[in-house]
């Protein structure tokens, strides 16, 4: 037998076990309520639209070209708002953010749900992105302070559980939203946000502990105001300019221009920068992540929001059964990320994501107004490949590139760059389907995406880095009563 430790009367063998299991007890597990419901509701709103599109257009008299509103404006809220919120999130701890935040949710699920008009309908949507800004960033943070709290890494099954049912909840979105409109028409998918945020609320303040902020900065916020405008005057101009583009509208791109310069100047000799560039300087790796990123969001939303469209405009299928079409995407991404998903290399499944999401095009090329609907449902098998693959090999890329002291802000840039995919997404789609989503305004739509797919191929397979980024970097732990950040009273 071992020798005994002296401190605890123990073999080393059976004191390194009760370490792992207290580290594991740490973690306060009723946390995982609140942190997942938070974040969730992005994703949720995110996809539900999707089969709602179409009757809302209905409903308002508007065309697909500006139904794409509906996506593009949550996306923008988002991508503007997100990098403002996680910083205040580390400044001021999660539940100072969060609960106004979750309360949003719930007033833009109001607004929606009595919408007069279609523009305000868009405002809602608009309220809704800066409401679910708060969700995934203060799960992150809190995930980091508990770590911090116990002295010990957080549990694996905290971070799992945290991506599973974000990727869970945005791929059953679109069969979630065709369901609720089958019941109750298209406004009860905002509707669902009233009780979904009032649940999260109440979970979050019974469970989120207390911060006070640290004491040098209880008067300033600090915000990046100059560069928060910029960077939407950057992403609003262009967006304008992609879902009309016409040869008189070109100054809208110049403008777009001259505000991401303008940007950039700022962003790089801010003390308090809205999105901190310099995090890119020097690495390569983690910017072509971002890249690869945007390109991969791109042909995802476009497969979400235009194929869900196709289906009942092109197709004739009603709300619900664009949704159970679009079933099959759930189990297959569940089942490939979980199957691959403790695998550390990076290269194959980022190349075999690619390839599934150039595949996946070729399919959607051989669709036409009578495909029967058991190959719709394979479409949307052949489509849950890639999604399985990239939404957690792109996730790990951040990780294990990004420098560890500023993993937070990268993880945020990294959803920054998928909002700025959907926004794409949401341009063309309007670009090309028009008046409807007709089957030769989606196979136009491939044709584009395939350009883009091939894109993100020729990037990851040209990318050396990826095969030495196979490890986690270092974790390393610190007191947060040091510097004020102390989430808990008493010793």
């Amino acid at each position: 037998m071992g020798s005994l430790s002296p401190a605890t009367g123990t073999t080393p063998r059976v004191a390194r076990v009760r370490s792992r299991f207290s580290a594991q007890e740490g973690f306060d597990r009723k946390l995982l309520a609140p942190l997942i419901s938070g974040s969730i509701l992005n994703p949720i709103n995110t996809t539900m639209i999707a089969v709602a599109l179409v009757p809302i257009g209905v409903a308002f008299g508007e065309p697909a070209s500006a139904t794409a509103w509906l996506v593009s404006s949550l996306y923008l809220a988002t991508a503007i708002g997100q990098p403002v919120v996680g910083g205040l999130i580390d400044r001021y701890g999660p539940r100072r953010l969060f609960l106004p935040a979750t309360a949003l949710v719930g007033i833009a699920g109001i607004i929606g749900t009595l919408a007069p008009s279609f523009t305000v309908l868009v405002l809602a949507r608009v309220v809704l992105g800066f409401g679910t800004c708060a969700g995934y960033p203060a799960a992150m943070r809190m995930i980091r302070d508990e770590s911090a709290r116990t002295g010990m890494d957080s549990p694996a099954f905290v971070l799992t559980a945290l991506a599973v049912s974000n990727q869970t909840v945005a791929v059953i979105g679109p069969s979630l939203g065709g369901l609720l409109i089958g019941l109750g028409g298209w406004r009860t998918i905002f509707a669902l946000n009233i009780p979904l945020s009032l649940v999260t609320f109440v979970l979050a303040a019974r469970r989120f502990p207390h911060r006070p902020p640290p004491a040098g900065e209880r008067r300033s916020l600090n915000l990046d105001v100059p560069g928060t405008a910029l960077f939407a005057t950057m992403l609003i101009t262009l967006l304008v300019f992609l879902l009309d583009p016409r040869a008189e509208d070109l100054y809208l791109v110049g403008i777009s221009v001259v505000a991401a310069a303008g940007f950039a100047t700022r962003e790089l000799r801010c003390a308090h920068p809205f999105i901190d560039l310099r995090i890119l300087g020097g690495n390569v790796p983690l910017l072509t992540t971002y890249v690869r990123a945007l390109l991969a969001y791109v042909v995802t939303y476009s497969f979400i929001y235009g194929y869900t469209q196709w289906l009942e405009d092109g197709r004739g299928l009603s709300a619900g059964q664009a949704g159970l079409a679009t079933l099959p995407l759930f189990s297959t991404a569940i089942c490939v990320a979980l199957v691959t998903g403790r695998r550390k290399q990076l290269r194959g499944k980022l190349v075999a994501g690619a390839i599934g999401q150039i595949v996946g095009c070729l399919v959607l090329l051989t669709l036409h107004a009578s495909t029967p609907f058991v190959v719709l449902l394979l479409v949307a098998v052949v489509w849950g490949v890639p999604q399985g693959l990239n939404g957690l090999a792109l996730q790990n890329s951040v990780y294990r590139q990004a420098r560890p002291d500023v993993i937070g802000a990268s993880a945020g840039l990294l959803r920054t760059f998928g909002y700025v995919g959907a926004i794409i997404s949401a341009a063309a789609q309007g670009a090309f389907f028009g008046e409807t989503a007709s089957t030769a305004g989606l196979h136009d739509l491939v044709y584009l995406l395939l350009a883009v797919c091939t894109g993100y191929l020729l990037i990851t397979v040209l990318d050396r880095s990826l095969a030495r980024s196979t490890a986690a970097p270092v974790v390393e732990h610190r007191d947060l009563a040091d510097d004020g950040r102390s989430d808990r009273k008493g010793p």
